[in-house]
């Protein structure tokens, strides 16, 4: 799955970080912080903070001061032009391919996915 995504990164001529970081503004909606990203995807806050930085210098993103310490991110009108163009058919393509399956074979993928990742989170709490 990670070399599916980093080819549609390349063939959508955008970095797996900006993939990434636009594809979760679209996801959580603008107002979204660096922080709420990192815990999405759990990439370094230095690796979103580099990518948002070059996404902000495309004009694709903004940033507003909320009440507190923390900035969030808003799409700006060229931004919103490219997320609806390279990022929304993404997301799109991945929720048609869920719904091609049959309603039990997504339960069993589900099911057998939650099963790997206890079993993958059990093992490695061992290694520790």
């Amino acid at each position: 799955m990670t070399d599916i995504y980093h080819n549609i990164a390349l063939k959508l001529e955008l970095s797996e970080s900006a993939l990434l970081i636009l594809y979760a503004i679209v996801d959580l909606g603008d107002g979204c912080t660096q922080k709420d990203i990192s815990e999405m995807y759990y990439m370094s806050k230095q690796t979103i903070n580099t990518s948002v930085k070059n996404l902000e210098k495309s004009g694709y993103i903004k940033f507003k001061q909320d009440k507190g310490n923390n900035k969030q991110i808003f799409l700006t009108l060229s931004g919103k032009k490219l997320a609806e163009k390279k990022i929304t058919p993404v997301i799109n393509v991945e929720n048609n391919v869920f719904a091609d399956m049959l309603p039990e074979e997504r339960q069993e993928l589900l099911k057998i996915t939650k099963k790997y990742v206890d079993l993958l989170k059990e093992k490695a709490d061992a290694l520790l």
